[in-house]
């Protein structure tokens, strides 16, 4: 383990000699999503695509890469060249997949330079916008009465799976994990009514609670949110869970030199500063973050291990 963090340290933190690159950058630079369009981590790409490629001079193609909980796209920036021209709009989902996934194509730590920490979004119970559950209360009522409940997820060990597990435990229900190959799809089912709730980041589902479609019940983080101020937290419910709220940021593959990581992160951090954009990233449930390389390499090993021992105890073995 700890040959490991240093192997991680040296890919991450430590300055690297810049590689022959010329003016970085002076071609196209292809930003991989690991899930589909339309979801949250989606909507970060999308929102810094414009504003990226006026900073930086040079078209910016956002690419998605769904699949296996963000694994796939992840495999594919491992094995890029760390010359800042291939980069992973990643989702914490990078640091859970450690502990729900018994093999995976590549080290977590190791093979990648950890570059920023844009912004995160709370997770939020949803039901859909005609159901009669009014709240948190009623729901567990009801999933008592008939065991069994859909809860939706954008797949095996995302923040919303966390979340389901981590509360249907809490308040003694039994649920049928239901998972999709991301967040716009798991909430179209919710939305249809063919899915009973979901624990969905705020950012994904921000405009679909404001047509009505769906309804925020819960937030399952500590605090409630500031675009939903009339929801309640689950801790205010007594039906507190571990905070499972998901982050955004940029990760490239393993060996990036030091400068360019820090252009890439002081760069795109200045951009979600800005007025105009921060106010779009807050409309959406979004909160600023903006973490630079040696802080998220930090919170990387950290959560890692909280999310082991999350997964211990809601029961998620590794597949």
């Amino acid at each position: 383990m700890i040959q490991r963090r240093m192997l991680a340290l040296a890919g991450t933190t430590l300055a690297l000699p810049a590689i022959a690159q010329g003016a970085w950058p002076n071609r196209p630079i292809r930003v991989l999503v690991g899930f589909p369009a339309g979801g949250p981590t989606d909507l970060v790409a999308r929102l810094l695509q414009e504003p990226l490629q006026r900073a930086w001079g040079q078209p910016v193609v956002v690419e998605n890469r769904p699949g296996a909980s963000q694994i796939i796209a992840s495999e594919a920036i491992a094995r890029s060249a760390p010359d800042g021209y291939n980069l992973l709009l990643a989702a914490s989902t990078h640091s859970s997949n450690p502990a729900t996934q018994a093999r995976l194509p590549y080290d977590t730590m190791a093979d990648f330079t950890l570059i920023n920490v844009l912004y995160g979004s709370p997770t939020v119970l949803f039901v859909p916008g005609q159901s009669a559950l009014r709240d948190a209360r009623a729901l567990v009522d009801a999933a008592r009465r008939n065991p069994g409940m859909t809860f939706a997820t954008s797949g095996p060990g995302t923040s919303g799976h966390f979340a389901q597990e981590m509360f249907a435990r809490r308040v003694g229900i039994e649920i049928t994990h239901v998972p999709f190959r991301g967040a716009a799809p798991a909430l179209q089912e919710v939305v249809s009514g063919r899915i009973d709730a979901t624990f969905s980041t705020l950012s994904g589902a921000m405009p679909l609670a404001r047509e009505g479609r769906l309804r925020a019940i819960a937030v399952g983080g500590p605090e409630r949110a500031p675009a939903l101020p009339g929801v309640p937290t689950l801790d205010e419910l007594g039906m507190s869970i571990p905070d499972t709220s998901p982050w955004y940021g940029f990760i490239g593959p393993r060996g990036m030199p030091r400068d360019l990581v820090d252009k890439i992160s002081n760069d795109s951090i200045a951009l979600i500063r800005e007025a105009a954009l921060a106010e779009r990233i807050r409309e959406t449930g979004g909160i600023l973050i903006a973490e630079g390389p040696d802080a998220f390499h930090a919170r990387m090993l950290r959560e890692i291990e909280e999310n082991r021992e999350m997964a211990r105890v809601a029961g998620l073995t590794p597949s």
